[in-house]
């Protein structure tokens, strides 16, 4: 794949911002060095993860929505409401089954209740210092969304259904396969290396991530020179 080649990479790191991502994403080694997380806290923050990109896409749809005007605006309010329904369900299901394998491997908080607000409860209480990796990312993710998607102008090239559709993918092939990393570790008794692979594996899931938002961000540019270029 064009985007794992070491050119890519090398490319992609030139810039700060990718070592941020970085850091954010093996953030979670100190939680597990320092403050005992087990395998469930780390994928209930993950978990959580998931609600904030929820967050900010809809802070992305109706910034991709305000320059077409009033209607556009109302349009995106719309689909806005369908998405954090859908995307809301997807997520809470997700988080039940979560919930269950963390109880499964005997992690009880004593805060057990199958509702959108009891699971988010429960993920906090999964491990000690969540709420602080929880801002970390959602500093992150605002951080990227006001310098990328505001000041960089990506707003204007995209749209309300593209933008839309964008984080259901990245459940699909992240979190699915943490999901099950997760049943797996589970049942093998949480070792400690299988804990740290996780971490590793999201680490390298954001580096891929990384590559791709920055050749987004060439292409992008590489435009705006050949349209400003006379024939």
């Amino acid at each position: 794949m064009q985007r794992l080649k070491p050119a890519a990479l090398v490319q992609a790191y030139r810039d700060p911002v990718s070592w941020l991502i970085l850091a954010v994403d093996l953030f979670p080694i100190i939680a597990l060095f320092q403050l005992g997380w087990g395998a469930a806290a780390l994928v209930m923050l993950y978990w959580l993860e998931n609600l904030t990109i929820g967050v900010i896409t809809l802070l992305r749809m109706l910034a991709a929505a305000a320059t077409n005007g009033v209607s556009a605006t109302v349009a995106a309010l719309a689909f806005g409401a369908f998405f954090t329904f859908h995307y809301g369900m997807f997520c809470f299901v997700h988080g039940i089954f979560l919930m269950a394998f963390a109880e499964i491997s005997g992690e009880d908080s004593g805060v057990f209740e199958i509702s959108p607000f009891g699971l988010i409860r429960y993920a906090m209480s999964t491990g000690e210092g969540v709420g602080w990796f929880l801002g970390a990312i959602l500093a992150l993710q605002l951080f990227l969304f006001v310098r990328d998607f505001l000041f960089r102008g990506e707003y204007r090239e995209t749209d309300l259904i593209s933008e839309m559709g964008k984080p259901y993918g990245r459940i699909i092939v992240l979190h699915v396969a943490l999901f099950a990393g997760f049943g797996l570790l589970v049942f093998l008794g949480e070792p400690f290396v299988g804990v740290l692979a996780l971490i590793l594996l999201r680490a390298a899931w954001g580096a891929v991530q990384s590559v791709q938002r920055q050749q987004e961000i060439t292409a992008s540019a590489n435009s705006k020179v050949d349209e400003a270029s006379p024939i």
